[in-house]
């Protein structure tokens, strides 16, 4: 169960080499977080990323999850709820993809959306009733400031991330009353390994920042979290500018 400051004592990451997530991790473990289920593809990357929180002083296990394999999500994360209640769950996984490249190869740009979108959907509904079922629980979505206007430079993966944010929205709605909570982060540009070569875009953020967002959203409960907060403004003024005017900005 949460702690008295609305802070998760077990933690399921479905991304478990998510830098967002392992930060996030970091800093819930150093709070109150005891046991921590990472859901990935087995590999090094990931068991390394156990060992990391274990010298923490966390219960760290993992469990194999594929985002692009819906078959076997019912399976993956019903062995991670057997053992007993989980408190958050966190959706991190996503690829950035090569926007030049991915327009030429229509497959490469099937998989953004397969892994961005549809991985999420079906694992998304696998947890939230797993955390129904418990009468309890947060669900922390990792959405992006990306989808919420598509560019020239980014519209694959940004149609994605919109498609996954209108998701999380309305399953949010749909679970109010049930005990289950669910929080959509946008962060805006992350300065991390998957952007690493890219040129950076204007309130670029970090990993660690978007951790310290999510925790004080999830003590206030919030539906939604900008990151940097300021984001909340510019993209309200960005999304009613006309077409014409959009795709002239040097974004």
């Amino acid at each position: 169960m949460k702690d008295a400051f609305g802070l998760p004592q077990s933690l399921l990451v479905l991304g478990g080499t998510s830098e967002i997530a392992l930060a996030t991790a970091r800093r819930l473990i150093a709070r109150r977080t005891r046991v921590v289920w990472l859901a990935g593809r087995p590999s090094p990357a990931l068991e390394a990323a156990a060992a990391d929180l274990r010298a923490l002083g966390a219960e760290v296990r993992t469990v194999a999850f594929d985002a692009l394999d819906p078959a076997s999500h019912e399976a993956a994360l019903g062995k991670v709820f057997a053992e007993g209640d989980i408190d958050l769950v966190l959706l991190a996984f996503g690829i950035l993809g090569d926007q030049a490249h991915d327009e030429r190869e229509p497959l490469n740009a099937v998989r953004v959306a397969q892994t961005n979108y549809t991985g999420a959907v079906s694992s998304g509904l696998v947890a939230a009733r797993a955390l129904q079922d418990q009468g309890h629980g947060s669900l922390v979505v990792l959405s992006s400031v990306a989808g919420e206007r598509a560019r020239r430079a980014n519209f694959i993966y940004g149609s994605s991330k919109a498609g996954l944010d209108a998701f999380a929205q309305g399953l949010g709605d749909a679970l109010l009353g049930t005990g289950v909570h669910v929080m959509v982060v946008r962060p805006g540009f992350v300065r991390s390994r998957m952007t690493a070569g890219r040129e950076e875009a204007p309130l670029a953020t970090t990993p660690g920042a978007v951790a310290a967002a999510i925790e004080l959203g999830l003590r206030r409960r919030s539906e939604t979290v900008w990151v940097p907060g300021t984001l909340r403004v510019v993209m309200s003024a960005v999304r009613h500018l006309p077409r014409a005017v959009f795709r002239r900005l040097p974004m």
